[in-house]
C-alpha cells in the first residue's frame, strides 16, 4: 500500500492546507502486478466530493482510467511527485468501506485482483438513476416488533435457539435441511429469520439461485416487513432499475435485501443475517473471474461484518458439512423429518426387479406407469427429465458408437422427429451420415430429452394435458387439475396443492457423470423435485429410475440429506478433495502453465497433479493442472499463484504463450 502513482504536477501548498491530501486509489486495471492501491494528490477543489468509496477518474500508465477513493491520508510513502485526481464521476460514495473490505478478502481467497470483484460487487452508474433517489437515511430503519413466537422453525432442533441468536444481534451460523412440504413452509421460516434480524434493528441479506425463488419469497418478506420493505436485486433488471435499487440500499432506505448471485455483495446496512437457499446451486457459482461462490462470501461477510449466517436447502453439500464438522456452524435439523415427506421408491430395487424383469433397463418401467395412471386421479405428476432437447445425443443403430459430425467432430442430436440430424458445435445437418467404424446409417438415442418425454407421454395418456417447462420456457406455477408436468432440473413448477405424485426419470444420467459432486447433485435435484409431491399421508409418491443400492438413492428413500452429507465428505477426505483440502485448477497452454508453476512459491504442503492434455480447438492445445494443499494453507496455495499471475502480466507473457485461469475450489470439477 502506498505505492506512487504516475508522475505528475508536483504536490502544491494550498493556501488552507487540506488535512488528507492524498487518495488511496484502487484503480480498474484487472493486472495482478497491479493490483495494490496507488497514491494521487487530491485537487484543492475535489477535497470535499473525493471521499472514501466514490469513483473517480485518474491518469494511470498515460492513460485515463476508472478507479475508486479506498481512503483518505495525510501523506505518502511514495518520496516523489504524486499525480492529480482527474475527475470525481460522482460524489456519491457508492461503495460502502465494508464491501471494500470484502472485495479484497474475496480476491484474496479465490486468487483475483481487487479490480475484478470490485466489478461484480458494485453495478455500473447510471447518472440518470442516481439523482432519482432520495439522500442518504438520516436514521437507522424501524424495529419491527418481536415475533410471538419460533413459528416454523419450532418444527427443527436448534431453530428456535437460531431465531434467538438472530434477534440479539448474535453472529450465529448454521446449516438447515429444510423439511419437505410446501414452499410456501420455507418462505415463512426465512421471513421469520429476517423478521428476527430486523427486531434487532438490523439488515438482512437473502440470496436464492434464480428468479423464481425471488418471486416465491417475496411475498413472505412483504408479510413481515411490509409493501417495500425489502428490495429485489436480480439480473434481469435493466442498468438503471439495477442501479436504482441498489443506491436505496447503499443510503439506508431499505434494510432488507432479497436477491441472486449478486447480490451477496448488496451494502445492507448494519447487516445481522446473511442466508443463501439452495448453496449446491450451480447458479451460486459465479462464472467471471474470481469465479467466487455465493456460500463463501457470505462467509466472509459473516466473518467480517460479524452478522449471522444461514446456508439452506433440502440437501446438505458437503461443504456444509464441513462447516459443521469444523464447529464454525450449528446443524438445523427438522424434528420430525419424514412427517411431511412423500413415500419414495426406487424402480431399480429388488422387489421391483423381482416383479418386472424389464424394470433395470426400460426408461419407464411398470412402476412409473402405474404410479402416474393412479396419480393422475387427483392431481398433477411431475416428470423430471435430467437433458432438455428431444434426442440431444445419438449413436450409430448397428455398433452403438456415438454418432459424430465428419466435419468438426461435434455430437449430433435430433431436435424433433422431423428433423434432420445436425451438430450440436457447428449446427451443420448431416444428412449423408455414414457410422465410420460399422457404415450403418440409422441413429439410436443414447438420451432422451424433455421433448421428447413429453411427446412420449403424450401419446401413452391420450386427453392428457401435458406441460413442459425447462430452457425454451419456465413455467412458475401449474394448477391442481391432472396433468404431466415435464421439466428439466431446476425449472419444475410448484403445483397448487402440491403434485400427487413425480417419477425422476433417468437416474443414471445424473450419477454417472463425470463430475467429483455427480452423486451430491443428483440428490439435491431430486429431493428439490420430491419436495414439490404431496406428503405420504396425503398419497404423495415419488419414484425415482436408478439402482436402489446408490448411496443418493438411499438418501432419497430415508429422506436423510445429512446421512449422504456426512458420507459426501468422507469420501473427499479420503481423496483429498474440496472441501476436505483446498484445489487450485489451472488451464492454459502447455508453456503458459509451465511459467507459471516456475513463478510460483507453492507452500511446502501443496501437491501438483498433472498436466492433463484437454480438447483441443482449432490450433491450440491446451493443459489442465490441479494444485490441492491442506485447508489451512488455502491462502497461502491463493496468494502463491495470485503473485505468479503478477510476475507473468509483468512480464506480458500471455502475449508470447497465452492466458492462464486459476479457479480456487471449482463447482464443477471433472
Amino acid at each position: 500500500m502506498g505505492e506512487a502513482g504516475p508522475a505528475g504536477d508536483a504536490l502544491g501548498e494550498p493556501a488552507v492546507r487540506d488535512p488528507l491530501p492524498v487518495a488511496r486509489v484502487a484503480v480498474d486495471v484487472p493486472l495482478p502486478h497491479l493490483d495494490r492501491p496507488f497514491d494521487y494528490e487530491v485537487p484543492e477543489a475535489m477535497a470535499e466530493t473525493a471521499v472514501p468509496g466514490t469513483r473517480v477518474r485518474v491518469r494511470f500508465a498515460g492513460r485515463l482510467v476508472d478507479g475508486w477513493v479506498l481512503e483518505r491520508a495525510t501523506g505518502s510513502e511514495h518520496p516523489g511527485r504524486l499525480s492529480r485526481l482527474s475527475k470525481v464521476v460522482s460524489a456519491d460514495p457508492v461503495l460502502a468501506p465494508e464491501i471494500a473490505r470484502l472485495a479484497r478478502a474475496v480476491a484474496d481467497r479465490y486468487a483475483g485482483t481487487l479490480a475484478d470483484v470490485l466489478r461484480l460487487a458494485v453495478p455500473p452508474r447510471h447518472a440518470r438513476a442516481e439523482a432519482g433517489v432520495a439522500p442518504e437515511a438520516p436514521t437507522p430503519g424501524e424495529e419491527l416488533p418481536l415475533a410471538a413466537g419460533p413459528g416454523p422453525w419450532a418444527a427443527y432442533r436448534n431453530g428456535p435457539a437460531f431465531l434467538r441468536a438472530v434477534a440479539g444481534a448474535l453472529p450465529a451460523r448454521a446449516v438447515w435441511s429444510a423439511a419437505p412440504g410446501p414452499g410456501a413452509a420455507v418462505a415463512d421460516a426465512l421471513a421469520g429469520a429476517v423478521a428476527a434480524a430486523r427486531t434487532a434493528g438490523r439488515g438482512a441479506l437473502l440470496v436464492v439461485p434464480d428468479a423464481r425463488d425471488v418471486a416465491r419469497l417475496a411475498p413472505a418478506l412483504d408479510a413481515v416487513v411490509g409493501p417495500g420493505g425489502h428490495v429485489q436485486l436480480t439480473a434481469d433488471l435493466g442498468p438503471a432499475e439495477r442501479y436504482r435499487r441498489f443506491l436505496a440500499v447503499r443510503r439506508g432506505h431499505v434494510r432488507v435485501v432479497l436477491g441472486t448471485r449478486a447480490a451477496a455483495f448488496a451494502p445492507v446496512r448494519d447487516l445481522g443475517l446473511a442466508v443463501v437457499w439452495d448453496d449446491g446451486d450451480d447458479l451460486h457459482a459465479e462464472p467471471h473471474a474470481p469465479y467466487p461462490h455465493v456460500r463463501e462470501i457470505l462467509a466472509l461477510r459473516s466473518e467480517l461484518e460479524g452478522c449471522a449466517l444461514l446456508v439452506g436447502g433440502y440437501a446438505v453439500t458437503a461443504e456444509g458439512q464441513q462447516l459443521n464438522v469444523s464447529g464454525w456452524a450449528h446443524p438445523i435439523v427438522a424434528q420430525d423429518h419424514r412427517r411431511d415427506a412423500p413415500r419414495v421408491r426406487a424402480a431399480g430395487g429388488d422387489a421391483e426387479l423381482a416383479r418386472d424383469e424389464a424394470a433395470r433397463s426400460a426408461r419407464l418401467p411398470a412402476l412409473a406407469w402405474r404410479t402416474a395412471h393412479d396419480a393422475l386421479r387427483s392431481g398433477p405428476v411431475l416428470v423430471q427429465v435430467p437433458r432438455r432437447g428431444y434426442l440431444p445425443t445419438l449413436a450409430c443403430a448397428r455398433c452403438r458408437e456415438p454418432a459424430r459430425c465428419a466435419h468438426c467432430g461435434g455430437p449430433l442430436t435430433l431436435t424433433s422427429g422431423h428433423a434432420i440430424a445436425q451438430c450440436r458445435w457447428c449446427a451443420r445437418p448431416a444428412g449423408g451420415w455414414r457410422c465410420p467404424e460399422c457404415g450403418g446409417d440409422r441413429f439410436r438415442a443414447q438420451v432422451v430429452g424433455a421433448v421428447r418425454t413429453a411427446e412420449e407421454l403424450g401419446r401413452a395418456f391420450p386427453g392428457v394435458p401435458v406441460i413442459t417447462s425447462g430452457r425454451d420456457g419456465v413455467r412458475a406455477t401449474v394448477p391442481a387439475d391432472p396433468a404431466l408436468v415435464v421439466a428439466t432440473p431446476g425449472a419444475e413448477p410448484v403445483a397448487d396443492t402440491g403434485y400427487a405424485a413425480a417419477l425422476l426419470l433417468d437416474g443414471w444420467a445424473l450419477l454417472e457423470r463425470a463430475d467429483l459432486r455427480a452423486g451430491e447433485e443428483a440428490l439435491r435435484r431430486w429431493l428439490n423435485a420430491a419436495a414439490l409431491v404431496r406428503p405420504a399421508g396425503a398419497g404423495g409418491l415419488v419414484v425415482v429410475l436408478a439402482d436402489s443400492a446408490r448411496r443418493p438413492v438411499q438418501a432419497l428413500l430415508r429422506w436423510d440429506p445429512w446421512w449422504a452429507a456426512a458420507r459426501e465428505l468422507d469420501d473427499r477426505e479420503a481423496v483429498r478433495f474440496p472441501p476436505a483440502a483446498r484445489l487450485a485448477e489451472v488451464t492454459g497452454s502447455p508453456a503458459a502453465t509451465e511459467e507459471l508453476l516456475e513463478a510460483a512459491h507453492l507452500p511446502d504442503s501443496a501437491e501438483v497433479l498433472g498436466p492433463q492434455a484437454l480438447e483441443a480447438g482449432e490450433g491450440e492445445q491446451r493443459v489442465r493442472l490441479l494444485i490441492r494443499t491442506p485447508r489451512h494453507d488455502g491462502l497461502a496455495l491463493a496468494s502463491a499463484l495470485h503473485a505468479a499471475q503478477g510476475v507473468r502480466s509483468a512480464r506480458k507473457a500471455a502475449e508470447t504463450s497465452g492466458p492462464v485461469r486459476v479457479r480456487i475450489d471449482p463447482a464443477d470439477l471433472a
